[in-house]
């Protein structure tokens, strides 16, 4: 069955860890983080962090922070 419900983007951050493996977090949404060792698996495991925080923002009545995308240039 496909997926029905609404699609959203949001930018994340991938940092390599000294001793391997990936951090990961979603600026946009406040404390979601997450670690993967390999950056395929950092990218699922945040995918599913972002998830759990909507939902609970949604339980919550918390209202979902405005993003925006800024472009700049160089000279």
């Amino acid at each position: 069955m496909a997926y029905r419900g609404v699609i959203q983007r949001f930018e994340v951050v991938f940092e390599p860890e000294e001793g391997g493996g990936y951090h990961v977090y979603c600026p946009a949404l406040k404390g979601c983080h997450s670690f993967g060792r390999t950056k395929e698996e950092a990218r699922e495991k945040i995918a599913e962090a972002i998830e759990l925080w909507l939902e609970s923002a949604a339980e919550l009545n918390l209202p979902i922070p405005e993003r925006e995308i800024v472009e700049v240039g160089s000279k």
